[in-house]
């Protein structure tokens, strides 16, 4: 039989090994387990982010913040933030800005309460016609970014400032009450169950057609093809400017329906009510793409994210923070949600393979 001799040096020693590539993986698991899989950080990192939140005013405040009354306020206050929310989620997966989304709220809750106060048609009818006006309002949206070919983010813009504009004459930049302070309007946001009012309802059955529509069908995984590479997307055949207009148009549906269940629960329509929503959509939105479907805006994400949002908001108010540390809140969380999105969407991550390549190249030379 041939003897096997081991690999001798000049020195007649034996030359050194290299270490066992099981030996590195075994080390790396743990790592690689905290941070991939369905429960990993990055998959679910923000739901790790709101425990740590719940627990730190647990400890601030323990006599006010970590009680059920606590929850159910902050379920019930966000449960329009989180509608907001998700009427952004199919124009950006799509690749578009709506930032006419808080105007279209206050036109909504102006518009309805102005049906309702000028004349005398049903609360239903009332709230068909001002969605069907939303439509409209979409339909102009499209035709500026897909017919004109106009950046959405410019475009949804200035649609925003004549929509503005069209709220104010109706208004006469006055809040206008009437009718929509009556009981058969109100029970749109104020029916409860437990102290759960509907709005929470809405919100929970809006995230399940969204994420239905967006992961179950062919035109909402089109939707994601157009939101990640629009020119491949069409080379495939995806009909973009039809799926483009139908995410502005639900955009505008969605924001208009939270804006009549905004008027519902305030008793009136104020031309300046969607206003405060826009910037806790956006970072509900974009916070939401880093969870379940790294680099996606999706419903499910988005929720959480509001949640998250509602969470350390109501937190900072409890526990005595002054009153602008939730807007201090917020604007960081859309920051960092927009470079974790960044992240997720492999800009930065290619960029640091591509360093780490460079590196290791002379290392493995030598």
């Amino acid at each position: 039989m041939p003897v096997v001799t081991p690999n001798v040096d000049r020195a007649g020693d034996s030359a050194p090994t290299a270490p066992e590539p099981a030996v590195a993986a075994t080390k790396l698991a743990p790592l690689q387990r905290l941070f991939a899989g369905p429960l990993g950080v990055r998959n679910i990192g923000a739901i790790y982010v709101w425990v740590v939140i719940i627990v730190l005013f647990a400890i601030i405040s323990p006599d006010v913040f970590p009680t059920g009354q606590t929850a159910k306020s902050i379920v019930n206050q966000y449960a329009i933030t989180g509608i907001v929310a998700l009427a952004l989620v199919v124009p950006l997966a799509a690749g578009v800005y709506d930032l006419s989304i808080g105007f279209i709220m206050s036109f909504a809750g102006v518009f309805v309460a102005y049906l309702l106060d000028t004349t005398a048609v049903s609360p239903v009818v009332a709230g068909v016609v001002t969605l069907l006006a939303c439509v409209a309002i979409g339909l102009v949206n499209a035709f500026v970014c897909v017919t004109l070919k106009v950046n959405s983010f410019i475009g949804t813009l200035g649609s925003g400032a004549i929509i503005a504009s069209l709220t104010t004459a109706i208004s006469n930049d006055q809040p206008i009450t009437g009718r929509v302070g009556e009981e058969t309007f109100g029970k749109l946001a104020s029916v409860n169950v437990a102290e759960v009012t509907l709005p929470v309802l809405y919100l929970l059955i809006i995230m399940g057609l969204l994420g239905y529509w967006l992961e179950r069908t062919g035109s909402g995984r089109q939707l994601y093809a157009i939101g990640f590479n629009l020119e491949t997307a069409r080379l495939t055949g995806a009909p973009v400017k039809r799926l483009i207009t139908t995410s502005l148009m639900c955009s505008a549906v969605i924001a208009g329906f939270a804006g009549m269940v905004l008027a519902s629960r305030v008793a009136s329509g104020s031309p300046n009510a969607g206003a405060a929503y826009l910037i806790p959509a956006f970072s509900a939105a974009f916070l939401g793409a880093t969870q379940f479907r790294a680099g996606r805006f999706n419903p499910w994400g988005t929720v959480i994210a509001v949640m998250l949002l509602g969470t350390g908001n109501i937190g900072l108010l409890v526990s005595g923070g002054p009153t602008w540390t939730p807007q201090l809140f917020t604007g960081t969380v859309l920051i960092a949600a927009v470079a974790l999105t960044a992240m997720d969407r492999g800009g930065f991550r290619d960029a640091l393979r591509r360093r780490r390549r460079k590196r290791a190249t002379p290392e493995a030379a030598a």
